[in-house]
């Protein structure tokens, strides 16, 4: 919790100085005002490395930020002004993030700032795109209504977002274990029987031989393999932090065998299902295609925006661009251009984002219909191998005993 230093001066008008823990400025007036002090100045402590919250991911998870959306359209309708909305959330909200950033809103409200404002103070919690919404429907005075829509789209990127993390999850977790499983079986069982193979005078089966050079090997530089993985894995964070060359990471996965396909629609339906809300909300479309650039987690699908906003820029079409690259299937540019003529862009693309969504949730469902039987098989065939090479001279041993 943030921590305050205050200036006070209690009943007798001695001055008091002291630091109190608040989520805000106004809470501590408050807590001062009910110990009977006057505050005169309060500053908040700069974080430390000692005291500042460390957040894994993002701040407020997507759930949780779609229980507010929805609480928050809820009192608005109710008649419950602003303000007020925004301190009983921040009382009642579970996240810590989302809390110390309301009270921060709260503070800024009651300063007279819009709402849109204060949010945009908290760029980690609320994004560009969320900021221009709620800006939209301040000026148009929908805005419980534009709550509510947003709402229901972090609802259906999550809900997106789960089923694409599902799909990849189980293949991942079996090769893991996969690994984990080999490595064990080398290292620690595998070396058991060398002795005993080593006094049999016959010819060892091929794969028994592969396996004991394996499991040789494998002891002997079990560090190169953790080298590699931790080589691997901050090659990629490396990779996707660096703009050009994020491009080819994300060009490479959507060219993967089965899960390229499932990741270019979820980015499809990404993208279509924003700019639906953008449009939806009066939002330019130049700057509707700026946000949706930033916010789309696609560096492919972003260059392509790219360049349909310089595209609109010149006086062109947006779907120009669109047309002369693979990842926007004709599907998506068709719609948009009935879209442009008819003027019903938004509702177009939200039809399209449907279609992407609906996409998703059946190749997800077969995806792992098919994937589980084989990865099975696959950890069976590995762990069998290594079982084999093991038995395969140990009947031998025991026939020549006989």
């Amino acid at each position: 919790m943030p921590q305050f230093s205050y200036i006070a001066r209690d009943r007798t008008g001695k001055k008091r100085t002291g630091i109190l823990q608040a989520q805000s400025k106004h809470e501590v007036h408050m807590k001062m005002r009910e110990r009977g002090m006057r505050v005169l100045e309060v500053e908040q402590k700069k974080e430390t490395i000692w005291t500042k919250e460390i957040h894994i991911g993002a701040p407020v998870p997507l759930k949780v930020f779609v229980i507010y959306l929805r609480q928050l359209a809820t009192l608005l309708r109710a008649g419950i002004t602003v303000v007020d909305a925004t301190r009983i959330l921040a009382q009642q909200t579970e996240s810590k993030a989302l809390k110390k950033a309301l009270n921060e809103v709260e503070e800024e409200l009651r300063e007279g700032n819009h709402l849109s404002a204060a949010y945009s103070k908290h760029p980690k919690i609320f994004t560009n795109m969320f900021i221009n919404m709620v800006r939209a429907g301040e000026v148009s005075g929908t805005l419980d209504s534009t709550l509510e829509r947003m709402a229901d789209y972090y609802e259906k990127q999550y809900r997106t977002r789960q089923k694409v993390k599902s799909a990849l999850t189980y293949p991942i977790a079996v090769g893991i274990i996969s690994l984990v499983v080999v490595v064990f079986l080398l290292m620690y069982t595998v070396p058991m029987y060398v002795d005993m193979f080593n006094q049999f005078d016959g010819e060892l089966p091929t794969i028994t031989v592969f396996v004991l050079v394996a499991s040789e090997w494998m002891l002997s530089y079990w560090w190169l393999m953790g080298l590699g993985i931790g080589l691997l894995f901050t090659s990629i964070y490396v990779v996707s932090r660096e703009q050009r060359s994020k491009y080819y990471l994300h060009y490479a996965l959507l060219k993967m065998p089965i899960f390229g396909g499932l990741l270019q629609k979820s980015a499809l339906a990404r993208t279509t299902r924003t700019l639906s809300s953008l449009f939806s909300s009066a939002v330019p479309i130049l700057q509707a295609v700026t946000i949706v650039e930033a916010v789309v987690g696609n560096e492919v699908i972003a260059r392509v925006l790219r360049e349909s906003r310089h595209s609109l820029e010149q006086g062109k079409s947006l779907t120009e661009p669109m047309n002369e690259h693979w990842v926007f299937p004709p599907l998506v540019t068709q719609m948009i251009v009935i879209g442009e003529q008819t003027g019903s862009l938004d509702h177009m693309l939200m039809k399209v984002a449907d279609f992407y969504e609906a996409e998703v949730d059946t190749a997800t469902d077969q995806m792992k219909a098919l994937i589980e039987p084989l990865m099975i098989v696959f950890l069976a065939s590995i762990v069998g191998t290594i079982v084999l090479s093991i038995i395969a001279p140990m009947f031998e041993i025991f026939n020549a005993i006989k």
